[in-house]
């Protein structure tokens, strides 16, 4: 693909999207707050699982290429073993730590429906 068949995907996709959230926000009628929360629990669900399988993926995608220039860098220099070894571990806490971040989060839109 090239560059410009990648920007108009993305610029059609997106505007798929907002032309189809758009209807589904402008139609909601007047009502308590019961009924419109009723009304969001499909979104909210597909909300919490979208953020949780986006982090999900986001992490593993970063976790793997830390490890991995991680086993390079070692592979290249043995002797630098210890020196890499603590700083890796602390990214990949940090990283861990977004996605906990965003099954939290999940679970607290969960409990909305």
């Amino acid at each position: 693909m090239t560059n410009r068949s990648v920007k108009f995907l993305v610029s059609l996709s997106s505007s798929l999207v907002v032309l189809l959230m758009s209807a589904a926000a402008f139609a909601q009628g007047e009502g308590t707050i019961e009924t419109v929360r009723a009304g969001q629990g499909g979104w909210v669900a597909l909300a919490a699982g979208l953020a949780i399988g986006l982090a999900a993926f986001g992490g593993a995608l970063a976790q793997g290429r830390a490890a991995s220039a991680a086993l390079d860098g070692i592979a290249r220099n043995p002797g630098s073993a210890d020196k890499v070894f603590t700083p890796l571990i602390l990214g990949l806490a940090l990283i861990e730590s977004l996605v906990i971040y965003a099954l939290i989060i999940a679970f607290i839109l969960q409990a909305k429906i």
